[in-house]
């Protein structure tokens, strides 16, 4: 099983890289896809306790923005993490989290909702990239909702009155970006309507253009119709389809390979980075 898109305690996930490692060899999965949000501070712990029989697909989940403010995830694996002009553009991203996370604080204050930034920090694992989620596990912690997933749907999804977007690269800035890292960039779960605002079908070209290898298709986010059309693009451009979990640990529903990417579809994708990365012992 070929699960290409997980995360860990080094973004959002709760999981630290060696228990997600862990898990999936204990799930049966063969090809694993770290992809915390906007960093690769978890590569080395994952390399560390992989085992025999399970590779290692190292890579990061993009932080993107379209010029009309629609966010964008862009997945980027097997790139060199060496090179400096996307580890600058990781590290902005994650700079200006903060800003972010401090004025949905403000915005919750100014309804009543008592929750402080150092709370938020709280939450998070040394190292860690700051997203919602950890805004999400605070208002567990003060019992104010009773799970991540109540948080999202009455606070923090991208429709929410409180949700403030940040820095970000355009989705074709994104690709460019991993393109020249060596890498491969699959957009992850494009048309998750219950995110919130998701990409028009037409702007698919302009990625492709850019050098976008795939799409993520399968998705527990994206219903069945959606994952219809999302195949037709795909066929369309002659680009790879992928399917993933989107795994984050306790408190989301998504599980380790409930959705997976065939053998074949892999093997494209690899073959499209400039150099053999995936990790395996």
């Amino acid at each position: 099983m070929i699960d290409l898109h997980t995360h860990s305690s080094a973004s959002d996930g709760t999981d630290t890289p060696g228990e997600l490692i862990n898990k999936a060899h204990a799930r049966g999965i063969t090809v694993l896809g770290l992809m915390d949000h906007d960093t690769v501070a978890g590569w080395d712990e994952a390399i560390a306790y992989l085992r025999p029989g399970l590779s290692l697909v190292l890579g990061s989940e993009i932080s993107a923005q379209t010029a009309d403010g629609i966010s964008v995830h862009m997945l980027g694996a097997l790139f060199d993490r060496d090179n400096e002009p996307l580890m600058t553009a990781l590290a902005k991203t994650r700079e200006s989290r903060f800003g972010r996370m401090e004025k949905i604080v403000g915005r919750l204050n100014e309804v009543g909702i008592e929750i402080t930034i150092e709370e938020v920090l709280a939450q998070l694992s040394e190292g860690a990239t700051l997203g919602r989620p950890h805004l999400a596990d605070a208002l567990v912690a003060k019992r104010i909702v009773k799970s991540r997933e109540e948080a999202f749907e009455l606070y923090l999804s991208n429709s929410s009155k409180f949700y403030v977007s940040h820095y970000a690269p355009t989705p074709e800035e994104a690709i460019r970006l991993i393109k020249e890292a060596g890498g491969v960039a699959v957009i992850a779960h494009p048309l998750a309507s219950l995110r919130g605002r998701i990409v028009s079908i037409d702007s698919f070209k302009s990625m492709v253009d850019a050098g976008m290898d795939g799409i993520e298709v399968s998705h527990r986010d994206q219903t069945p119709e959606a994952q219809e059309l999302l195949a037709k693009v795909v066929k369309q451009y002659g680009i790879i389809a992928t399917g993933s979990s989107d795994y984050h640990g306790n408190g989301k529903m998504n599980e380790l390979a409930e959705f997976t990417t065939t053998s074949e579809a892999f093997a494209e994708l690899e073959a499209r980075a400039n150099a053999r990365r995936v990790v395996r012992k």
